[in-house]
């Protein structure tokens, strides 16, 4: 099964909720930094607003806290269709340098009130994601870490035929040998419990 445009582009962008994050603490202006919190009774020496650049930033979390939601909808909803049997497991520490570059560029002066670097910034994640996506690496994503998802190298057997092969398994949770469902997503088995 080939894994949906829609919901890699779901799993894709819901793994850059924490550089929303940073960039949405990062809008809070420098002046705000030392004044101290508003209370009820001074009402009139405050300032409401908080972010230089409200919409983008309030918008971006909102996005990507969305498609975290959307993809944790998304993955109890694979069936694993088919029986194999479980030889060997191996966990596998999961790949995170393709999700690391765009938050150290978070640091090296994106923000939002620079809309080319903002741009430059957006076709580099597009340029990521295209590379991401066709060559099978999007389900090695570190959001599914974050949902409970665990990577493993497995030795198995499929079906009836009795095919042996070592392949690349997402399990939510533990994965011990023995019979399993499993259903593959490009080059990778999302694996359930029998």
């Amino acid at each position: 099964m080939q894994f949906r445009l829609g919901s890699a582009i779901l799993l894709f962008l819901g793994s850059y909720l924490p550089l929303a994050l940073i960039l949405l603490v990062q809008d809070v202006p420098k002046a705000l930094w030392g004044t101290p919190l508003c209370a009820l009774e001074s009402s009139s020496h405050c300032t409401y607003q908080l972010l230089e650049h409200p919409w983008l930033s309030l918008g971006a979390v909102a996005a990507t806290l969305l498609c975290v939601v959307r993809t944790m909808q998304v993955t109890k909803s694979v069936t694993p269709a088919f029986a194999v049997q479980v030889h060997e497991v191996r966990p596998v520490p999961n790949d995170l340098i393709n999700y690391v570059f765009p938050y150290v560029v978070s640091f090296m002066g994106l923000s939002y009130s620079e809309p080319q670097k903002l741009a430059g910034f957006a076709v580099f994640l597009i340029a990521l994601f295209v590379i991401t996506y066709k060559s099978g690496q999007i389900l090695m994503n570190p959001l599914l870490i974050v949902l409970g998802w665990q990577l493993y190298e497995v030795k198995m057997t499929l079906g009836q035929a009795k095919v042996s092969r070592v392949a690349r398994v997402l399990k939510r949770g533990k994965l011990l040998p023995g019979p399993q469902r499993a259903e593959k997503i490009q080059d990778v088995y999302l694996m359930g419990d029998l």
